[in-house]
């Protein structure tokens, strides 16, 4: 009596599912016949009498004036300097600016100028993948606004190839089996990583892992599972790449590990302006009365601002230096709304309760010349983002001339701050004590010695300059436009 009951509840339910199943399937075919149709209607041919290929960057922070922002602008340089039939577009959600003056933010903070005109698709509903909007299950919830972002942006304008040039890979499959596009993506940093799921394992107090679950079993078995969960679905979904560029070795190891598709993934270095700073004289320092300690980052938790602000305050309190000459931090950054605005708010109060605030500088998104005079005068470049993905930051300090102190993970330590022919290029550390230690350190070797780790620093960075993204951008994203 049970094994037919339980047949005559398991047959309709498995009919049911069948018959939804062929409905889903249907619904996403004519979706995807429409969009088809659609993409014919809107596009025009060239001059030519041929039909532009559309190459589209989703990236919806593009006016912000990070690194991130740097490689697309150089992208799309690189595109347009190369293939004449390819038009670019960009998916942003700055409503708040006009195209031109998007362009003219490029070149005033990046020193990029492009060749031809940009294509902006601007979308209405980026407040979905702000994290603000998801004091909970962030990571979730920012990757399913995403895809309705995207399928607002596939709406708006169907490309031939789409690249995420932002980290948003739940777009992905939705351009890929609904637009049918050939697939790109740029990875700076994967949205869940090994690193994040041994954070939860091991109850360890950081900015994206609350104190409240740290101090529970029972939540961080719960979040250990929602991550496995997630990094699953991350890997399927970013699996639907064509082509997968990384921007360091650490992101690589983490992206193979993730999306096990390695045959089409390489490292292709993110385009720093070298050259630029490379340009400022180095010279043996002439004072020894002041020194300028730089920080370039935009002002975001995870780049940890606060970790340099408390590391100066030990450096000052404990006057190593002997007869201390003056001092002062300069933090560099930008800020691309009002949660960073805030977060700004919050270190110049930690300045104030450490009694540092007349030896720190806030320097908020500034012209690209006052940046490159702030290193030029500098001793000392900062960085102390754990495991950054890359840290173009770090790399503009080095081609700068500042002597670089950075953290002990990631990009820095894999790829950046590494001897060059034996010698030393810079310092890393790990806590405030290790970083007000090496501080100190570096500001009693005498200006000879300084001047020698400098001109090493130069002489690595030539690998992370324009051209050489260039090269390697273009043999990665060949198979797309072929």
């Amino acid at each position: 009596a049970c094994f037919r009951l339980l047949c005559s509840l398991l047959i309709p339910a498995l009919f049911l599912s069948g018959i939804l199943c062929v409905c889903l399937v249907v619904l996403l075919w004519g979706i995807r016949l429409w969009i088809q149709q659609r993409k014919k209607q809107l596009t025009s041919s060239g001059k030519d009498g041929k039909r532009p290929l559309l190459v589209a960057f989703f990236h919806p922070y593009c006016n912000a004036g990070g690194g991130g922002e740097r490689v697309l602008w150089c992208a799309i340089r690189t595109l347009q300097k190369k293939y004449r039939n390819v038009t670019c577009v960009i998916y942003t959600g700055d409503r708040d600016a006009t195209g031109e003056e998007i362009v003219e933010g490029a070149f005033r903070r990046f020193n990029i100028k492009l060749t031809h005109p940009v294509k902006f698709i601007f979308l209405e509903k980026r407040y979905l993948v702000e994290a603000s909007l998801y004091p909970h299950f962030t990571l979730l919830g920012q990757s399913l606004g995403s895809v309705l972002l995207g399928w607002e942006a596939l709406r708006k304008c169907t490309p031939d190839i789409y690249i995420d040039s932002m980290g948003y890979a739940f777009t992905l499959p939705l351009f890929k089996y609904l637009g049918d596009c050939r697939i790109g993506c740029y990875v700076h940093y994967p949205t869940i990583s090994t690193d994040m799921l041994s954070v939860v394992r091991n109850q360890d107090t950081r900015f994206n892992n609350a104190a409240f679950i740290t101090s529970s079993p029972l939540f961080s078995k719960f979040k250990l599972v929602y991550y496995y969960f997630f990094a699953f679905i991350y890997g399927l979904v970013g699996s639907c790449s064509d082509v997968i560029m990384v921007n360091s070795s650490w992101t690589l190891n983490h992206i193979l590990y993730l999306w096990r598709a390695g045959s089409c993934t390489s490292i292709v270095y993110p385009p720093c302006d070298v050259q630029t700073f490379l340009d400022i004289p180095l010279e043996e320092e002439k004072s020894t009365t002041e020194y300028s300690i730089v920080s370039v980052g935009q002002f975001r938790p995870e780049k940890d601002h606060s970790l340099q602000i408390r590391a100066f305050a030990k450096l000052l309190k404990e006057k190593r230096l002997g007869q201390q000459p003056s001092l002062k931090l300069i933090l560099i950054g930008g800020c691309r709304n009002q949660q960073d605005e805030e977060h700004v708010k919050n270190l110049k109060h930690l300045c104030e309760e450490l009694g540092v605030s007349n030896n720190v500088m806030f320097r908020i998104n500034i012209p690209f010349e006052e940046l490159k005079r702030h290193l030029a005068e500098a001793t000392v470049g900062l960085h102390t983002m754990w495991n950054e993905h890359f840290g173009i930051g770090v790399v503009e300090c080095m081609a700068a001339g500042t002597v670089i102190l950075a953290h002990n993970s990631g990009g820095p330590k894999l790829d950046i701050v590494v001897p060059y022919e034996g010698h030393t290029t810079g310092f890393l550390a790990e806590n405030e004590d290790s970083y007000a230690e090496m501080m100190a350190y570096i500001l009693s070797l005498s200006p000879e010695k300084r001047l020698e780790i400098r001109e090493n620093a130069r002489h690595s960075v030539h690998r992370f300059s324009d051209q050489h993204f260039e090269e390697t951008f273009l043999l990665s994203v060949e198979p797309l436009i072929k």
